[in-house]
């Protein structure tokens, strides 16, 4: 954010990095450009940030609206007619949305979720694969009324720890598959059941054998095992979760509380959970210890990738996950800075050729302009 009460500093600093400057360098250095730079802090005082007046949004507009022209005597009528065309087409392409449409690119993000490399089937350890299981369940809409007979279950099963909420959810985790697999079954051993399959399928748990993949597209977004993008130009393993999950002070700590929470972490396996009739993505991730997370003086979040924690919640819905990268910070060494990604579902898709064409929306750096009554008075 713009802090105003830091401008005034900044201004100051700003000449007195010029006099540095002049030390080292000739005097045909200090061209007008470089003076230019003494006045920025005074333009955002009157103006605000700069994002909000840059005109390169409709200069690279006036590119899309030079295509339009197919007679040249006639600019302004090839312009208004092409407008109107494509803005009708628009508007019928939102009434057909299910239809496949010819000339107008299909969305990134309708749903395409594949794998993008080859596999390797293996057979993984059961208390990872219990693991992965357990996760899907309890992020499953279906299985939500079973969670909650499952803990009512454990508390009547067990009344002098039905206060110690740790020890619940813990032993939540333990009993859980097992018990929804007896459960579902029973279910369904009655006459008029309610069981759906996907509920079924899922109770009765995963193949064993494991196809693993080093790089699967989910809703669009590419996303690669750090083995993989190691040998890349590109990252595309980072990950961050936004979870509501149980919070613990310390290991004596029998009473956490429930809470939203950031996690941040890398993705080492991409697991293809085998149901039978269906499958689901997962990753399996080193997520970055609570220690290991700090947030800089200017709002930049700091990550330390060699202090791992969660090691018993390793894995995550591919589906839920944001992707995110890490650079290496060159004033802290040991430490990265976390960048997201920006979103890739725009309006107007335009040509690749065009250099600048796709327009990404810029988080605002204040809620509203600076108070610039008293320069108005000093000057």
């Amino acid at each position: 954010t713009v802090d105003v009460s830091k401008l005034d500093k900044l201004e100051e600093d700003v000449v007195v990095t010029m006099c540095l400057l002049e030390k080292y360098f000739p005097p045909s250095f200090f061209d007008i450009m470089v003076h230019l730079v003494i006045h920025l802090v005074r333009e955002v005082r009157l103006c605000g940030p700069v994002y909000f007046r840059w005109m390169y949004p409709f200069e690279r507009y006036m590119k899309v609206l030079k295509g339009y022209v197919q007679n040249r005597t006639r600019p302004e009528g090839c312009i208004a007619e092409r407008y109107i065309a494509e803005e009708a087409v628009e508007f019928c392409t939102q009434h057909l949305s299910d239809v496949s449409t010819v000339g107008v690119p299909s969305s990134q993000k309708m749903g395409v979720s594949k794998p993008l490399s080859g596999f390797t089937v293996s057979v993984v350890d059961r208390d990872l694969l219990n693991q992965a299981h357990l996760y899907v369940l309890e992020n499953t809409e279906e299985v939500l009324p079973y969670i909650e007979q499952h803990m009512i279950h454990i508390k009547t099963a067990y009344p002098k720890f039905r206060k110690r909420t740790k020890w619940l959810h813990d032993k939540h985790n333990s009993t859980f598959i097992q018990w929804l697999r007896f459960k579902v079954q029973s279910e369904l051993e009655e006459d008029n059941h309610c069981v759906s399959e996907n509920l079924r399928w899922l109770a009765a748990g995963p193949n064993m054998a494991v196809p693993l993949y080093r790089s699967y597209l989910i809703k669009g977004i590419k996303f690669n095992i750090k083995a993989q993008a190691d040998v890349r130009t590109t990252q595309n393993s980072g990950v961050y979760l936004l979870a509501h999950t149980m919070q613990i002070a310390s290991a004596k700590d029998k009473n956490p509380i429930l809470s939203n929470m950031g996690f941040y972490g890398v993705i080492q396996e991409i697991w293809d959970l085998d149901y039978k009739k269906f499958t689901i993505p997962v990753f399996r991730c080193d997520w970055i210890d609570s220690s290991g997370l700090v947030v800089d003086e200017l709002g930049f979040t700091l990550v330390d990738l060699s202090k791992i924690g969660h090691r018993n919640d390793q894995f995550v819905l591919a589906s839920q996950v944001k992707q995110i990268f890490f650079f290496d910070d060159p004033m802290h060494r040991g430490w990265s800075v976390v960048l997201s990604m920006p979103n890739r579902e725009y309006n107007d898709v335009i040509g690749d050729e065009v250099l600048g064409d796709v327009i990404i929306e810029c988080e605002p750096f204040t809620r509203g302009m600076p108070n610039v009554t008293h320069l108005m008075n000093w000057w």
